[in-house]
């Protein structure tokens, strides 16, 4: 007898005479109807008890959150909501769920007791979607740099450099921390640790990564990453998980190409791959829309977003234009943005970048040359020594989902742009050698894995798109 899974079950189109399955009770209803489901598809296939015949004791061990192993025949449902279904010929309860204890039960949970419960959510139909999603967004980003000829690497994770020069970095040490060794100043002597230096968890692998698409021309390093930001907002993690493709030879438009492209590639894959998990998601969201009043509901549902995103060209917008724009625009005028924009230099929040997607273009955005003074110091700088070859791609509902950059290939102007921001040229010799030899224009960009996810699901808060979420506070699982 053949072990199937409930999603080969469901797309069955003939009689099985017999099948094996198993997986978790998600209900059981009048000792006779058992919706089952092993993780493989949004959907429960629903197995036929016959309980006359069925030990007593055994029906009552039959509750949901209960892991089961049964036998029997497919057939075509009498019942209405499945096409298929199975009528049990044995049946053996693996692992009990006593239904005093289980915390997932057939009811309505919000997500903060979910998130309490992270490691039984995804019995849950919205955190198995959701987690279905992102296994298959990591896929696609996989598959498309390696069908594009890009080489994946794995970038540090204890780093001794602070790539975004944040400065909010998680400290690794081996030092007594009641007791640490200290110099002659004071100060905590790292030179005694570990590393021989104080070291961090990185923030970014960006500039490793640059290190390698200056010899192997096209890399990516697809990775976990730390911030330190006391944050508790929907939009922040303390850990999560960054796509940073780096190459060689390309300039800032070819860096637009690539990562439209790139976007364009994934969406188009979870549409075709999770189709039932999309329809159940934007299900969801469109119940919760009318809840909201009419002023607060999104004009798009999730797949419409999606589809935004795939079947319209990016519009390609210089930051002083985008400035111009939201300056002039009726928002700004009736002071409705919580943040006027009153300058240039100024940047932008996410209700100008959702305005210039959602109200103003009606498509996505790549906002480009933004000032030098809001970007990070490896952004190739312009002609007009103020601005950065710097590029934001936007999203509707989201607002930013892409940041990147040509690079500073030149090392005078590298080196100036460190000084000014006090940057120890020793701290960052290996970088400043790439352009002491054979130095070439090169850029890249980054992308907030979880924000995609969060995209593509439809879900408002950061900690629901991760499977265990580290914020302020909480390290749990």
């Amino acid at each position: 007898m053949q072990l199937y899974s409930v999603l080969e079950l469901l797309h069955q189109d003939n009689k099985l005479p017999e099948v094996e399955i198993k997986g978790w009770v998600r209900t059981f209803r009048a000792n006779r109807f058992i919706a089952l489901n092993d993780g493989s598809t949004i959907n429960n296939i629903q197995c036929v008890v016959d309980f006359e015949n069925t030990d007593e004791t055994l029906l009552k061990r039959i509750t949901t959150g209960a892991a089961i192993h049964i036998k029997g025949e497919l057939v075509e449902s009498q019942g209405k909501g499945q096409n298929v279904e199975i009528i049990v010929s044995s049946l053996d309860v693996l692992g009990d769920a006593h239904p005093d204890e289980y915390p997932i039960q057939p009811k309505k949970h919000s997500f903060e007791f979910l998130r309490e419960n992270a490691h039984l959510r995804t019995r849950t139909s919205t955190f198995s979607a959701v987690m279905r999603l992102r296994s298959n967004l990591s896929f696609a980003i996989h598959k498309y740099f390696n069908d594009n000829g890009f080489y994946y690497m794995h970038t540090p994770i204890i780093t001794g450099s602070d790539a975004e020069g944040a400065g909010e970095m998680f400290r690794v040490s081996k030092l007594d921390a009641k007791n640490p060794p200290l110099t002659e100043n004071g100060a905590i002597d790292y030179s005694k640790d570990f590393f021989g230096k104080e070291t961090n968890l990185t923030v970014s692998g960006q500039l490793e990564a640059e290190t390698y698409a200056m010899s192997l021309g096209k890399v990516y390093t697809f990775g976990p990453t730390f911030r330190a930001e006391n944050s508790n907002t929907s939009r922040h993690l303390s850990e999560f998980w960054m796509i940073e493709p780096e190459v060689a030879f390309m300039d800032l438009p070819g860096n637009m190409d690539l990562a439209e492209d790139f976007m364009k590639y994934v969406l188009t894959y979870v549409l075709e791959h999770n189709r039932e998990d999309l329809d159940f998601l934007e299900q969801r969201l469109l119940n919760e829309e009318k809840t909201k009043p009419q002023a607060e509901r999104n004009d798009m549902s999730l797949i419409e977003k999606l589809n935004f995103v795939i079947e319209n060209n990016f519009m390609r917008v210089s930051y002083t234009e985008a400035i111009d724009i939201l300056r002039n625009s009726k928002p700004n005028k009736k002071k409705k943005f919580k943040y006027p924009i009153e300058e240039w230099g100024v940047d932008l929040q996410s209700e100008h970048e959702r305005f210039l997607v959602e109200k103003h273009f009606k498509c996505p955005v790549i906002l480009f040359d933004y000032p030098a003074n809001i970007k990070a110091f490896y952004m190739r700088l312009n002609d007009d020594g103020k601005t950065v070859r710097a590029m934001d791609i936007l999203f509707p509902g989201i607002g930013e989902m892409v940041g990147g950059s040509q690079r500073e290939e030149r090392l005078e102007v590298l080196k100036e742009k460190m000084a000014a921001l006090n940057i120890p040229e020793e701290e960052l010799w290996w970088y400043l050698d790439l352009r002491k030899y054979g130095t070439a224009v090169h850029s890249g960009f980054g992308l907030g894995f979880e924000r995609l996810v969060m995209f593509v699901t439809g879900m408002s808060n950061i900690r629901d798109v991760i499977p265990f979420p580290r914020t302020p506070q909480n390290a749990e699982f």
